[in-house]
C-alpha cells in the first residue's frame, strides 16, 4: 500500500531503495491490507492509487528499479474491472502488473492476453487461484511467478514433524532427515568466514587470562 497516501509511498520508494530492493510492490487494497486469498478484502477509488503509482516511478532514483503494480479488485469489482485497473497502471508508469487471486485458468489466460506489460502471478496452494506450474505460467504470458507461502508452509510442517517427534518418542532420531546436517547448518550461518575473522581480530585465549 506504500504506508499511506502518495507523499508516503514517494518515501517508501525511497527507503527501499536505498536498502537495495531491486523491484517494489505498490497494491490498492485499503490500509490495514489483507492476504489476497482472504475475504473481506476492499481497494481505494482508481484515481488514489494512479497517483501512488506515479508518485512511486517518479520517486526512484534508479531506473532500473522495477515498479509493480498490483490490484486486489478482482475480489470486490471482478476481473474485467481489476484489468481496466492494471490498464491505468501501466498508463501511469508501472512495468509490471500483478492481477491478484482470479479464480480459474480462464481469468488467468486473460490477464496477460489483456494488458501489454510483463505479469506477475501468485500461486497459493489452497488458495483462491488455480496452482499452475510454471511453464504453464509462461505458456500462458506470465513472466514473474511467486510461489509466495511454499518455502514458510513447508518449514512450519517440518517443524510439527520434529516436535510431534520429540513429544511422542523423546528424541529426534527418526526425523533426522527433516534437518539440515550440522556441517550444512554451519555453511548456511556462515560460521567459517566468521571463525577465520575472529582467530584475527579476537583469537581464543590458549590460558586463562590473569
Amino acid at each position: 500500500t506504500g504506508y499511506g497516501n502518495p507523499l508516503n509511498v514517494r518515501r517508501t520508494v525511497r527507503e527501499l531503495e536505498r536498502a537495495g530492493a531491486a523491484a517494489i510492490i505498490i497494491e490498492d487494497q485499503v490500509f490495514p491490507k489483507r492476504c489476497g486469498h482472504f475475504d473481506g478484502k476492499d481497494v481505494i477509488p482508481l484515481a488514489e492509487m494512479v497517483g501512488k503509482v506515479q508518485a512511486a516511478v517518479d520517486a526512484r532514483r534508479d531506473p532500473d528499479t522495477v515498479i509493480i503494480a498490483r490490484t486486489d479488485a478482482r475480489a470486490v469489482f471482478g476481473i474485467e474491472d481489476a484489468i481496466e485497473r492494471a490498464r491505468a497502471f501501466v498508463q501511469a508508469g508501472a512495468e509490471v502488473t500483478f492481477v491478484e487471486a482470479p479464480t480459474d485458468s480462464d481469468e488467468l489466460a486473460a490477464i496477460p492476453r489483456s494488458i501489454a506489460v510483463p505479469q506477475m502471478a501468485n500461486m497459493v496452494e489452497g488458495g483462491r487461484t488455480p496452482v499452475l506450474a510454471v511453464g504453464e505460467l509462461e505458456r500462458l504470458g506470465f513472466k514473474l511467478v511467486v510461489f509466495a507461502n511454499a518455502a514458510l508452509r513447508a518449514s512450519v510442517k517440518a517443524m510439527q514433524d520434529v516436535l510431534e517427534a520429540l513429544r511422542r518418542d523423546g528424541t529426534t532420531d527418526k526425523v533426522l532427515d527433516r534437518m539440515v546436517g550440522w556441517d550444512e547448518r554451519q555453511r548456511l550461518v556462515q560460521l567459517p568466514a566468521f571463525s577465520a575473522l575472529e582467530a584475527r581480530y579476537a583469537p581464543v585465549p590458549t590460558r586463562p587470562v590473569k
